[in-house]
């Protein structure tokens, strides 16, 4: 059930500005405008799972394979722009740069208005920062578990989406692919972050049949396409 409240005014912000992790709190249903706004100001809207396999069908009618692409981009800008509204919504919030934040904490506190409209859990592994890339893990991707095992990685907003944020993040060109997928018959989704050589690289062994495992392995090796 879905209640009506005030938007809470910047005073009511101030002192509660980071308790608002009950729906009541976070979704603020305007029934007079109806709309659904949450609590930092960005516009929400309820679909189905049937909406999700109805655009993912659509667009494999309209472009066939290139449909992958389309989400991708889609997913790119949407990563971009989240990054802008974020970093305003972060830096009122918190009255620190997001440079000057530590990184866990900055991450976790950009995707947990994710989980909260339905994208799912994750878990990022920076252990391999250093050398270049880095993977995400997705539980319970809203696009996986809607178009169910299909046998093949269906998250390509997801991709597109981690590809467009960690870009203005690090101010560098980031670019993401699926490895794993819940659409596969796997447990969770996982994706691969890093530059456009290692995401190719990734890509081409994906296609040669290599696992997830494989790919880790030769990442961490430092193989790359000659």
């Amino acid at each position: 059930m879905t209640v009506a409240v005030d938007r809470p005014n910047s005073a009511t912000r101030a002192k509660r500005k980071n308790n608002h992790y009950s729906l009541q709190d976070f979704f603020l249903p305007n029934l007079e405008k109806g709309v659904i706004e949450d609590w930092n100001g960005s516009r929400n809207i309820l679909t189905s799972e049937d909406f999700i396999i109805g655009l993912q069908e659509g667009l494999e009618d309209e472009v066939g394979e290139a449909s992958a692409a389309v989400m991708y981009s889609i997913g790119c800008e949407w990563g971009l722009q989240d990054a802008l509204f974020f970093t305003k919504w972060f830096e009122r919030d918190f009255g620190r740069s997001i440079r000057q934040t530590n990184l866990p904490f900055l991450l976790e506190t950009w995707w947990w208005p994710f989980t909260s409209q339905g994208w799912g859990r994750w878990q990022v592994d920076m252990s391999d920062r250093k050398q270049g890339f880095m993977f995400i893990s997705v539980f319970d991707s809203a696009v996986a578990r809607s178009l169910g095992d299909v046998g093949k990685p269906v998250c390509h907003l997801y991709a597109g989406l981690f590809s467009g944020f960690f870009t203005h993040l690090v101010n560098k060109e980031l670019e993401c692919i699926e490895i794993q997928c819940y659409s596969m018959g796997e447990n969770y989704c996982k994706f691969l972050l890093g530059g456009k050589n290692r995401i190719d690289a990734a890509s081409f062994w994906l296609n040669e049949g290599a696992t997830t495992r494989d790919i880790e392995g030769r990442l961490r090796n430092g193989e790359l396409l000659r």
